[in-house]
Order: structure tokens, then sequence, then C-alpha cells
């Protein structure tokens, strides 16, 4: 029993340790796109956000992917057992995920030039084939990382992590600068700055190979003749693979869908190739805006899907439903707060971030994408938790098609602002069904009480912030990027305070609800 609760603890803190990486990589991830697009433009933008969701893929398949799908495949069958079946069964996984890399990496290079055809943009083959090389990396960091998470050894994964994006984002801001002073066209920056984020994704797999050289030299051999199963591990990895590896790619599967007919829509809709790829770049702006908004609304959120997990192996369900609830109450707090806050500020914002208020409009429909894209995640790692993987990666393919076809049908008659709306509606969907689902699990939501209390609270903010930015407007020029900077800066402390306030007045959570808060809690006390 001690042995079993050891290890549940040793699960909630490594998850708290990947939480805290997770939050550190993906503000990265979403900041520096800001000044990046400062140095090349809006269609040096355009380019790059074309082709990222393929190497996206790659890593996340490569960091909240596969080595879920391995600590979890080695935890059923490989915890407490001998190193030689441990050996078979890394082996075995090794080898799966190689020819799954392998596969994606040439058929990506082999398609490369049917699919920048297909996104009306043949100066994108190249790079398209770069970033095909980003998943023969996959097999080898995912094996490491998985095998270590399995151990509920965190740290590995979590620093190579940070080295990885610290480096890739060094890379490109430095690379695209030089470049782009030295002379290069912005296609040849986009292929060097996808060039550097491989590099990355290879510094990462060095400090992951030194530290296994370190801890476990001689330990693991090559094995196949242990006495478990083959075609049990390989079904194991297959049902895993699919449906973990799916759910975790809902947000780039979207961002894949606008890179591969966005473009080319507008230009069969009459708009100019400059124009439509400037439109693109534009609408683009929103994807830094949607990630850092939904990495602060779920990372305190996701924090207590651990808890949960834990609860579900002990069975203890009133426990779950309270964490649960809690858990679902404040990712709609942050996330319908950072949503309504952002769309309050959009165009000083839009001026301090990218230099003009072109496409604040989209901006501010995709800025309703923070709430359902925070609610998705949340989730998914809750039904995760719970032990049902099979219906997040089924309403990702859902989400993904109705995103498909809204875009087919919306942006000839919209433009640019169809793709904002299928966007939001397709997470809407999404977040619609997976709702549903977990009702008829028996986890609904019973905090909708609260709900009209959230939105006194939004209604507040929205309010004074849309009057202090109407007096501000009257002293200085808010299109003027300094003055911008200001107004949205204090904007956002102006609107946070007024919003937690609300809240807290409001009652939005109670007392024993406040202590069980991480970051929270110590603020209480």
């Amino acid at each position: 029993m001690n042995v079993q609760k050891n290890r549940m603890n040793l699960a909630i803190q490594g998850a708290l340790i990947l939480t805290v990486a997770g939050l550190v990589t993906k503000i990265l991830s979403a900041a520096y796109r800001v000044p990046f697009q400062n140095i090349v433009g809006d269609i040096g933008f355009y380019i790059y956000q074309q082709v990222y969701p393929f190497y996206g893929m790659s890593v996340i398949l490569a960091t909240s992917g596969f080595p879920v799908v391995i600590s979890k495949v080695m935890t059923e069958y490989g915890y407490g057992k001998s190193m030689q079946i441990r050996s078979k069964i890394m082996t075995i996984i090794f080898f799966y995920l190689l020819v799954i890399g392998f596969f994606l990496s040439i058929c990506l290079y082999i398609f490369s030039d049917e699919i920048a055809r297909f996104m009306g943009d043949l100066h994108l083959t190249k790079l398209i084939q770069v970033s095909a090389i980003s998943f023969l990396i996959v097999p080898l960091v995912s094996t490491y990382r998985g095998y270590y998470q399995s151990e509920q050894n965190m740290n590995p994964t979590a620093v190579s992590q940070v080295v990885e994006q610290g480096i890739r984002v060094s890379f490109i801001l430095v690379s695209s600068y030089f470049m782009i002073k030295a002379g290069y066209n912005l296609y040849e920056v986009g292929f060097g700055t996808l060039a550097g984020s491989i590099i990355g994704s290879i510094a990462a797999l060095v400090m992951l190979a030194i530290t296994w050289r370190k801890e476990h030299r001689g330990m693991f051999r090559w094995n196949i003749s242990a006495p478990i199963q083959t075609r049990k591990i390989l079904l194991s990895l297959v049902k895993s693979s699919w449906t973990i590896g799916l759910s975790s790619l809902l947000l780039i599967f979207i961002q894949l869908i606008d890179a591969l007919n966005l473009y080319s829509l507008l230009v069969d809709g009459g708009m100019g190739k400059v124009l439509a790829k400037e439109t693109k770049g534009i609408y683009d702006r929103g994807q830094p805006l949607i990630q850092l908004g939904t990495v602060v609304a779920t990372s305190l959120a996701l924090s207590l899907v651990p808890v949960i997990a834990s609860a579900k192996v002990q069975n203890n369900f009133v426990f779950i439903h309270e964490k649960l609830n809690l858990s679902l109450k404040l990712c709609i707090v942050v996330a319908a707060g950072a949503s309504s806050g952002l769309i309050a500020i959009i165009k000083p914002t839009n001026v301090m971030l990218f230099t003009n208020t072109s496409g604040s409009m989209v901006l501010m429909v995709l800025s309703v994408s923070i709430l359902f894209t925070s609610l998705c995640l949340t989730m998914f790692a809750i039904l995760q938790g719970l032990g049902y993987a099979f219906f997040p990666a089924l309403s990702v393919i859902v989400g993904v098609g109705i995103k498909y076809g809204l875009n087919t049908w919306l942006i000839p008659i919209y433009g640019v602002i169809g793709a904002a709306i299928s966007t939001v509606v397709s997470y809407g969907i999404v977040v619609l069904i997976t709702i549903l689902y977990m009702v008829i699990k028996g986890y609904s939501f019973k905090g909708n009480k609260s709900l009209v209390k959230i939105g006194l609270a939004i209604g507040i903010m929205v309010i004074l912030l849309t009057i202090f930015l109407k007096a501000a407007g009257l002293v200085f020029d808010l299109e003027h990027r300094l003055y911008a900077s200001i107004a949205s800066l204090s904007g956002v402390l102006i609107g946070g305070c007024i919003y937690g306030w609300a809240i807290l007045k409001l009652k939005v959570f109670t007392h024993d609800e406040l202590q069980n808060i991480p970051i929270v809690k110590k603020l209480v006390k």
C-alpha cells in the first residue's frame, strides 16, 4: 500500500515538473513569434506559419504524444518485471516509433511538391522538405523521454524540453535577423528558421543521450526473446498512440487546415497573391495570442489532473468530482477572463506587438478561441486521467473535419474573417460534444451557478476597460506604438485587478476551493 502511495506521490510531483517545463516552453513558443514577425514582416510570417504545423506535429508527438504512450505501455507491462522483459518492451517500442517516424518523414518529403501545390505556393516545397527531417528525430527523443517518465523521473524530459525550445527560439530570431540584413529573400529566411528549429530538436536528443549514457550504460540490451507477447505490446502501442497522439494534436491540426487552404481560397476568390500572403500573415498573428492565453488558462487547471488520475486508481469518486469541478471552474474563470480581456484591448495590443492595427477584427474573433481551446485541453486531460482516451481522439477528428468544411464554405464569402469564425465554431463544437460525453459518463460540471457570476465579472471588467481606453485615446494617439504599449500593459494590469477583485467579491470560489489551487493557496495564506 505504501509503495502504491509513494508511486502516486511521485506521479503527481512528476506531473507538476512537466507542467512547469511545459509552461516555460509554451510561453517561449508563443512569445518568439512576436519579434520574429517584427523582423520578417507579415509575408515572412505567412511563409513560416505555412510550414510550421508540420514541424509542430513532430515536436508535439515527441513531447506530449509518444512519451506519454511509452510511459503508459511500460507501466502496464514492464512495472516490477525483469530487466529482460523491460528491454524487450523498449526494443519493440523503439522500432515501432522508428517505422512511424520514417514513414511520416518519407511521405512528407515525397509529397512536398504536391502539398505546396495544394497550398497554392510552390516556393514552399523546400521548406516542407526540410521540416520532414524533424520526424526522423522523433523516435529517439520520444524513447528516451518515455522511459524516464515511466520511471517517474521527469527531470530529463523537462530539461530537454526547455533546452530544445531555448536553442530553437534563439536560432530562429538570430538567423532571421542576420539573413534579412544580408539580403536573403523571405523563403530563404524561412528555410533557415526551420533548419534552426531542427537544431533545437537535435540538441534535446544529444542532452538526453548524454544523460542516458551516464545513468543507464550497459543496463539495456536489444532483446526480442523475453517471455512476453510482442503482439500484445504492439496492440497496446497502436491503440495508445492513435488515441493519445491524436488528442494532443488538436491545435496544430486546426493551424494545418488554415495553412492548407486559407491562402489558396483567398487567391481563388480574386485576391492578389502578395495581398493574400500579407492577409494570411496578419491572420497568423492570432496564433501566439491564442497560445499564450491557452497556456495561462490551462497551466493551473491541468496541475489538478494528476490528482484526479490518482483518485481514480483509489476509486475515490467523491474526491474526483470535487477536483474535476474545481479544475473546470478554474479553467473557465482564467480562460474567459483572458479571452474577453484581450478582446477589450485588442487594438492597442495589435499595435504594441505587431506595429499596426491590421486584422484587429479577425484577432477579436480568434480571441474567443482561448476559452474553447483551454476547455478542450483541460477536458481531454481529465478524460485521459479517468481512463477515457478514445473519445478525445475522436472529437479531434470531428473538429478538424468541421474546420476544413467551414473554411471551404465561409472563406469565399467572408474572406479571412470566415477562417476565424470557422476556427471558433470548430473548437466550440469539440467542447460541446466533449461536455456531452462527460455528462453521459457521469462527470457533469456542477458549477453552473458560478457561470452567471463569471459573466458578471467579465461584464464589469470589459466596461471599465472600454472606458479606460476611450479616455486614453482622447489624450494619446493609440496607433503610436509607445502609447499603445503603455495602454495595453496598463489595460492588462487594470483588467486583471478588476476581474480578480470581482471574482473574489462574487465568491465564485469557496474558501476551500481557493485553498486547493496551486499558487493561489499561497496567496490566500
